[in-house]
Order: structure tokens, then sequence, then C-alpha cells
């Protein structure tokens, strides 16, 4: 199962799943964009996949989706929960509508989805979950705050479930990109800008090799990238405030 799978990220992990020969549910907002890629998928691959398009920041579509699930008495393997937004600008100016769904979203969703195919999993003896952080996990983010606060959440919820999980041949990966090729910064309202350049960026199809091969191994945090590890690692060493300082001015240098 992979949220998200319509474009990004999760569209390249359903391409390396179908590669593999795993049949696939996916879901996304995009209804056209999943008909397409389900189409694509199954002619080129001849595996099955089921689409499911709704929005997932609503709590009532997620169950309906866990129950979707269950009634084709599918018990997914693996779960990528890639579904996830952010919004760029300051804290009091920003629009809370859409903050609330990013939280319900990038935490809430992913968690719930998290509690019940890890309990089937556990029960099952095996499986393997990819949720899809941030290198933003590892320090607050002015100008984009409740964003690296949600993906805070991700890192060390994964973490921690990880270390339960412990033996009981179910695994939990928190993959941890830095800025990726993909319609992410423009649904986030920050999209010019250096960072934009051609080239700058990995391309989602990178990471989603990473991040499955990362799965695949049961690492517990998979940082994308060496300038994105070093950053990770270094910021333990920098005096917070500073820290926080210069993310606000990386922030700025870019803003709309």
């Amino acid at each position: 199962m992979i949220t998200g799978a319509s474009s990004g990220i999760g569209k390249e992990f359903a391409y390396i799943f179908a590669k593999n020969q795993v049949n696939l549910v996916i879901s996304a907002r995009n209804e056209n964009a999943l008909v397409s890629l389900a189409d694509e998928l199954t002619e080129k691959y001849k595996i099955k996949v089921l689409i499911y398009p709704t929005d997932l920041s609503i709590q009532s579509h997620v169950i309906d989706l866990v129950e979707f699930v269950g009634d084709t008495k599918i018990t997914p393997e693996y779960l990528v929960n890639n579904a996830g937004f952010g919004d760029f600008g300051y804290f009091t100016e920003t629009n809370w509508a859409k903050e609330e769904k990013m939280i319900d979203l990038n935490m809430k969703t992913l968690t719930y989805l998290t509690k019940i195919y890890a309990s089937e999993m556990k029960v099952r003896g095996s499986g393997k979950i990819v949720n899809v952080a941030s290198g933003a996990a590892f320090q607050p983010g002015p100008l984009m705050a409740i964003y690296f606060a949600t993906k805070a959440y991700v890192l060390h919820f994964s973490e921690a479930i990880a270390e339960e999980l412990t033996g009981s041949g179910v695994t939990v990966t928190a993959l941890c990109p830095g800025p990726t090729e993909s319609n992410f910064w423009r649904a986030a309202g920050k999209d010019n800008g250096i960072s934009f350049v051609p080239g700058r960026m990995p391309s989602s199809k990178v990471v989603a090799e990473y991040g499955y091969e990362a799965m695949m191994r049961g690492d517990r945090v998979a940082i994308q990238g060496l300038r994105n590890r070093l950053g990770a690692f270094m910021v333990r060493f920098v005096p917070r405030q500073l820290v926080v300082k210069l993310i606000h001015l990386g922030q700025s240098s870019h803003k709309q």
C-alpha cells in the first residue's frame, strides 16, 4: 500500500514495487493520475493494482480506505506512508485550515495507518513500513514551522516503534530526504529561487530507490544524500538558537 502515489516519491515507489512484481494498493486525491498509473503498471508489469482516490487528510476517508482494503482480503506486506504536504510563510499569517489538514495528514493519518498495519504485520511475523519524514525533521524551521514539526514527529515516532518491534519480523524505516524535485515545493507556495534550478536537487526516483533499499535492509533512519546526512549530524553540535536563525535566513532568502 502506497499513499500519495499519484506523483513524486510515492509514484516512484509504485514503479519500484511493480518492477519487483508486487501487487499494489495506491491512494491519493488525484483519481485521473491514479487510473493512469494503474493502467501503466498493469500493462507493463502484469501486476494487480487497486486504486483508492480520496483525501487522506480527512480521518473518515482513512478509515474507509482501511475498510476497503479489508474487504478485498488484502494483507499488505509493505506500507509506504508517503502522503503529506507543507506550507510556507510566517505562522501568524498562514492559513489555519490548510495547516490543520497538514497536521492531520502528515501525522494523524500516518500514525493510524501504521497502527493498523503494523499490528497485522506483528501477528503475521513479517512486514516492512516506510514513513516518509524529511531532512526537516532534525531542526526547527521558521517559515515552515508546522511542516518541520510534523516531520520531527514522524521521525521520532518511527524510531520508537521500530525499537518496540525489534525481533517481531516487522521493520519501520523513517525516510528523510532533503529538497527533492517534485510538486511539493509548489504546493507549499515556495517555487522560486535557487533551490529550484534543475539539477540542484535529487529526483523523486533517486530518493525512492534509496528509500526502497533502506526499507529492504530494515534501516531505522534513512537520510538520502551526503549533504543531508552531514547536515543532520552537524546540527547536533551547533547551538540551538543559531540553528534556528540560520534556517530562518535560508528560508527567507527564497521567500516569495
